[in-house]
Order: C-alpha cells, then sequence, then structure tokens
C-alpha cells in the first residue's frame, strides 16, 4: 500500500515558514548590532542639539539666523536617513540574503526541503524589511520628537509636522523595500556581492546623480528624493548640495517606477535562485 503523497506547500506558505526561521536569527545576528549603532549616530545628534538649546544656544545657525528644528529634521533626514542609512542597510543585508546561508553551509538544508527555491529567498526578504524597520523606523521617531521642538516651535512644531513624519516613516520603509530588492538580485547572482553593492551606492549614484542627462534615471536615489516632504534651509551649502543633486521626476512617476524596480528585482533575485546552482566551499 502506497503512502499518500504529500503536497509541497504555496510560494506564500514557504516564504511564510522561512520568514519565521530567519527573523529572529537576522535579529540578533552581529550584522543587526553594527547597524543598530549606525542608525544610533542621528540619535546621538539629535541629542547634542537639545543639549545645546537647553544651554540657551541655538541648536544651528546659518547665516546668523536660528534654524528652527523642521528644518533640521529635513536635513538628517535627507542627509542622513534617504542618502545613506537606507542605502547601507540595504546593501550590507540584501547582499547577505543568500550569501550567509552559502557562508554558513546552511544553504542545503532548506534546500533540500519541499519548497520552491524562490520562497528561500522571497522569505528571508520579507525578515529583512522587518528587521531593518525594527531598527530604522524608532530612530527616526526618536531625532523626530527630539529635534521639532527645537528654535521654539514646541508642541505646535511636534504637531504640525507629524504628517510629514509618517511620510517619512514610509518612504523609508519604501526604499528599504527598493534597495533590498536590488541588492537581494545582485547577491543571487554573483559571488562577491558586497563590493559591487557598495560601488552602486558609493560609486554610481553619487557620480550619477550629479551628472546632467538620463543616466540619474537609472538609479534607486533618483525616484526617493522626489518624495522627501522637507524644504531644505535656502541660502547654505545644505541647499546648494540639494539643488545640485536633486533634477526629480513628478512624485507619481518615482512612486510607479520604484515600484517597478521592486518587483522587477525580487523577481529576478528569486528566478536566479531558482535556476543557479550554488557550490559550497568545504
Amino acid at each position: 500500500m502506497s503512502s499518500p503523497r504529500v503536497t509541497p506547500p504555496s510560494l506564500v506558505t514557504a516564504a511564510r515558514r522561512v520568514f519565521e526561521l530567519s527573523f529572529g536569527e537576522m535579529l540578533w545576528s552581529r550584522r543587526t548590532i553594527f547597524m543598530a549603532l549606525v542608525v544610533g549616530g542621528p540619535v546621538i545628534l539629535a541629542l547634542i542639539f537639545r543639549v545645546i538649546e537647553s544651554l540657551g544656544m541655538p541648536a544651528l545657525r546659518v547665516n546668523g539666523a536660528r534654524v528652527a528644528g523642521s528644518s533640521i529634521f529635513g536635513v538628517m533626514m535627507w542627509m542622513l536617513y534617504i542618502r545613506f542609512i537606507v542605502p547601507v542597510l540595504g546593501v550590507f543585508y540584501g547582499t547577505a540574503l543568500m550569501a550567509d546561508e552559502v557562508e554558513d553551509k546552511t544553504l542545503t538544508y532548506l534546500f533540500t526541503r519541499p519548497i520552491p527555491r524562490g520562497a528561500v529567498l522571497i522569505g528571508k526578504y520579507l525578515a529583512y524589511l522587518a528587521c531593518t524597520g525594527l531598527i530604522v523606523l524608532p530612530s527616526v521617531m526618536l531625532v523626530f520628537f527630539l529635534v521639532m521642538p527645537l528654535g521654539g516651535g514646541g508642541l505646535r512644531a511636534i504637531a504640525r509636522g507629524f504628517p510629514d513624519l509618517l511620510t517619512d516613516l514610509g518612504l523609508l520603509g519604501l526604499g528599504l523595500a527598493v534597495y533590498g530588492a536590488v541588492f537581494a538580485f545582485i547577491g543571487a547572482q554573483l559571488k562577491r556581492p558586497l563590493l559591487v553593492g557598495l560601488f552602486f551606492i558609493v560609486g554610481w549614484e553619487i557620480v550619477v546623480l550629479s551628472l546632467p542627462g538620463y543616466l540619474k534615471r537609472f538609479t534607486v536615489a533618483y525616484y526617493l528624493q522626489s518624495l522627501v516632504p522637507h524644504a531644505m534651509p535656502q541660502d547654505n551649502v545644505v541647499s546648494a548640495l540639494q539643488s545640485f543633486f536633486q533634477e526629480s521626476t513628478s512624485p507619481a512617476g518615482s512612486l510607479l517606477a520604484l515600484a517597478v524596480i521592486l518587483v522587477a528585482f525580487l523577481a529576478l533575485a528569486a528566478r536566479a535562485v531558482e535556476r543557479r546552482e550554488y557550490v559550497l566551499e568545504q
């Protein structure tokens, strides 16, 4: 009498199981501890601003004028989170989704299970989103509540800026999702993906965004920066930098482009995992 045939789980079910397996491991990894230190930098900077303000001095002056907390928060969002922290988190986590399994020699355990190979990548990608969200979003909220009252804004500034905070949180989540999908594909496709990922965010995006023409449309930052809800302070170095880099498309066009990039690269990453033959070094 033959044993009943076991039906393999669907892609969604398999991805959920991989997510449950990977989330805890990813959250308590050494990489996450290091990244928590990185996102702690803006919080420390915000605390320094508050201490300076409590001593009766302006936290920041530009051309002799006190800068409002909303403007300081906008600069920190644009320069620290959008342009630095989100891409760095994306490259360090995204490129490691499959590379860590290969390095730890645990990939065979996952691939011998009766689940689609692509579900392994998707489940680990979802764990990456949850893990980085738990790291970045609390940091942004702390910076918001510390910085917005600066310059005499008080609780009114917090209330006025709260809708922008919600937009910021959504924008950061979108940035983490898109960068993660791009680097997940690079990690699934290449043997040494971290170097390529670092070149993309440190070399390609920075250089191309400063050039005229259409090449900047082949970056993620070009579309993200058009969605930042804050107006940068005027007549200073930060404003000059923003005007130098920011030649962006419409918000609707940016959202569409980011959605296409996310879906396309995540699908390509899953396809690469399905087709690639991984060789574990002895």
